[in-house]
């Protein structure tokens, strides 16, 4: 358990609520092996697999659920792969009933991704709000990936959104927080009136620092996979990234010193203690 966790600081996403405020992937380790240490080191409770995969079995006949203990970690199925509003539904639907089958407490959620091409894996914003509303009005409860535009943000969040997660950067990018005015206008206008709506930073992660900053901006939690499956040293990374995630939470929450164009001495000239002549 985390430092903040451990004096009741949680991460609460509709009805789920977690002590580690990463959410990590399971994409793209080099092997199964691998992946596991990986969620184990990152301090890991809420972990997100792509429904499309799921069912894949690599050149070994290994399935990707056999290296997951379902019982410690609750899945986020996601639509990684959709490009349109009635795909992401589908698969949405499709994650829905795996996880009921597994008695996991994921079954009733999902990470919506509704991308616009490609090249650039950027969402698109007009499917990604009717798939919002589309799976809110079945029961879902939808976290919802998104660009940094603080009034699509709004509109997702008015469209029943359990928390809505701007991007840092584009998928895998590993560029870290391009525009943190961005997000802090996406916090400023998602947590009005609800200081407790959570936002997420998902995307664009590259290293702990990344990770950090972004807490420090005062989002609730992130979500990232290639910075630490693609990491010379997962492994290492892993770690790095959880202790950058309760790092960069303490430090939000200790409240930072205002920035100021000069100096400011630390030991000021008022009030010292007069040194005692022996």
């Amino acid at each position: 358990m985390s430092v903040a966790s451990a004096a009741g600081d949680c991460l609460r996403i509709g009805s789920h609520v977690f002590s580690s405020r990463l959410i990590v992937g399971t994409g793209k380790y080099a092997s199964y092996e691998l992946m596991s240490e990986a969620l184990d080191l990152a301090g890991a409770e809420c972990i997100t697999v792509a429904v499309r995969r799921e069912r894949l079995i690599d050149a070994a006949g290994k399935n990707i659920l056999d290296f997951i203990d379902t019982s410690r970690y609750t899945i986020l199925p996601n639509t990684a792969g959709c490009f349109t509003a009635d795909d992401a539904v589908r698969v949405a639907r499709l994650g829905r009933e795996i996880l009921a089958q597994m008695n996991n407490p994921g079954a009733d959620w999902v990470k919506l991704e509704v991308l616009g091409d490609a090249k650039t894996l950027l969402p698109d914003p007009i499917a990604t709000i009717e798939a919002t509303a589309r799976l809110v009005a079945e029961g879902f409860q939808v976290l919802v990936y998104t660009s940094d535009d603080p009034l699509v943000a709004k509109r997702l969040k008015a469209a029943g959104a359990a928390s809505v997660m701007p991007a840092a950067s584009p998928i895998g990018s590993g560029q870290g927080v391009l525009n943190p005015n961005a997000l802090r206008i996406c916090l400023e206008y998602l947590k009005e009136g609800d200081p407790t709506y959570p936002v997420i930073v998902d995307a664009g992660v590259g290293a702990a620092s990344d990770v950090a900053v972004a807490m420090e901006l005062g989002v609730d939690g992130v979500l990232l996979n290639t910075g630490i499956a693609h990491a010379q040293d997962p492994r290492r990374m892993a770690r790095a990234m959880r202790l950058a995630c309760e790092s960069g939470r303490l430090s939000y929450l200790a409240g930072r010193i205002p920035k100021k164009l000069y100096a400011t001495a630390s030991s000021p000239s008022e009030g010292r203690i007069a040194a005692v002549k022996g």
